[in-house]
């Protein structure tokens, strides 16, 4: 069912950090690439004039999207700019005149999760249109009771069609490629299951540690910064069923299904872990026990899927900047050959960042005349400069009301099922050095269906 696109942007933190690392890109890109000729209107608190936040877009789009002369005077010339107060209704008052005739604007909150209900209902009040769309950006609460509180919120004022949970991961053409692979090559799906996959690994790591976000960091933590978001929609990605039916929502209703069916974490099942000098970053608290490291051992109950271990890890102040999915294929039953072969010979290999790549691990004959094999990779790369950037893919998106890379209200909740049990452990994370990967503690926690997989850096292109 087509549904009718947004009239207006507007956007909520515009003299913000976010808005400056990655809205102006976007809404470049949108007048770029996908003709947006709508007014575009930036909220901010007072003391900002339209004059500085159009000078704030040409300093974003230098240090962050590419300057276009073209695109950036298209952009100007559609910005405006509301100085106010969101608790205050004139504010909002403000803002309908600013919207002119715009009848469906797009409402996108690039603020503190804690300003969501006020902004929700202050736009609510001043009626913003026959059909208003609301975004909102991550964190979606702060764990599952405070998710739900949040929807009831916003529900008083948004029907559940009109919120747009924004996790840019899911903008990621790597992340999207994992489903369109699996379901677009026929070879793929007949194996994809308990019967033919031994286990599968997904890293999410950074070289670097939490810089100046300490403060924001030491009330999140890694649980809830990337496994709880962006780790388990990458894990629904890889073992979820195929969509059926030509319904809008046959990918979410699949990804729902799949969530929903993962068991909750065990504490003993996870390792947490604090890299050293972390709590001499600024904002964060003495003796904090934060974690920044995290792996766990996860199982999906359902008859594809098991007794299948799936192993999640993700870190600050690893050995590398990077994020790959490791499917490790079981050995054939029997050793045809006599050779003392490893446990682990055929894969295929999902990188997802900084550069991208699907690679075919296979076991071929080594030249000579005995019957002995070395493990060969059949690797495709592309570039990632090619692809279309999270934010402005999903911008786009909810223009035209399309929210199938966009949360769910059932998809978040069992997100927070799942990673429920973990939340705010109290106990002391294991240390780990900066460049290493990890405590040891994790190798124990893959034992045997180890070692884990540690992608490389990126190569260097001549």
């Amino acid at each position: 069912m087509s549904r009718p696109v947004s009239d207006a942007i507007v956007f909520f933190g515009a003299t913000g950090d976010l808005a400056k690392k990655q809205i102006f890109p976007a809404l470049e890109g949108l007048v770029r690439d996908e003709g947006v000729d709508a007014p575009i209107i930036g909220v901010a608190r007072e003391g900002w004039s339209l004059d500085q936040l159009k000078a704030r877009a040409r300093e974003s789009l230098s240090s962050h999207g590419g300057f276009d002369d073209k695109a950036f005077a298209k952009l100007t010339s559609l910005l405006r700019f509301v100085a106010g107060d969101y608790t205050d209704p004139s504010t909002y008052a403000r803002l309908r005149q600013a919207l002119g005739e715009a009848k469906r604007p797009l409402h996108y909150l690039a603020i503190p999760p804690s300003l969501f209900a006020t902004v929700a209902e202050g736009l609510a009040k001043q009626s913003a249109g026959t059909e208003p769309r609301l975004v909102i950006e991550k964190p979606f609460g702060h764990s599952r009771e405070s998710a739900r509180q949040l929807d009831r919120i916003l529900n008083r004022f948004f029907p559940e069609e009109c919120i747009f949970r924004i996790d840019h991961y899911l903008g990621k053409e790597p992340v999207q490629n994992i489903l369109y692979t699996r379901f677009a090559n026929s070879m793929f799906e007949p194996i994809w299951n308990r019967t033919h996959i031994d286990s599968i690994q997904i890293t999410m790591a950074e070289n670097f540690g939490v810089r100046d976000r300490g403060k924001f960091y030491d009330e999140t933590g890694a649980i809830r910064d990337v496994l709880q978001n962006h780790m388990l929609q990458v894990l629904a990605n890889l073992t979820m069923d195929p969509p059926t039916g030509e319904e809008c929502d046959a990918v979410r209703e699949q990804k729902a299904a799949l969530l929903k069916s993962v068991r909750p974490l065990d504490p003993a099942q996870v390792v947490r872990g604090q890299y050293a000098d972390y709590q001499s970053v600024p904002g964060v608290k003495p003796n904090s026990t934060v974690e920044t490291f995290v792996a766990a051992r996860l199982f999906i109950d359902s008859w594809r899927w098991a007794d299948v271990p799936i192993y999640v890890r993700a870190g600050k102040a690893l050995s590398a900047t990077a994020a790959e999915v490791m499917v490790y294929f079981k050995r054939p039953p029997r050793e045809t050959f006599a050779e003392i072969a490893p446990p682990k010979s055929g894969h295929m290999r999902i990188r997802i960042s900084p550069d991208v790549c699907i690679a075919e691990g296979l076991r071929l004959k080594l030249p000579g005349n005995a019957l002995k094999g070395e493990n060969v990779e059949l690797v495709l790369t592309e570039q990632e400069s090619a692809f279309k950037p999270p934010y402005q893919r999903l911008l786009h998106d909810a223009m035209l009301g399309v929210g199938d890379l966009f949360g769910r209200q059932d998809i978040v909740d069992a997100q927070w099922r799942i990673v429920e049990p973990v939340l705010d452990e109290n106990s002391a994370p294991i240390p780990y050095a900066r460049g290493s990967w990890g405590p040891d503690e994790a190798n124990q926690l893959i034992g045997p269906d180890g070692p884990w997989h540690n992608p490389l850096p990126p190569t260097p292109r001549p």
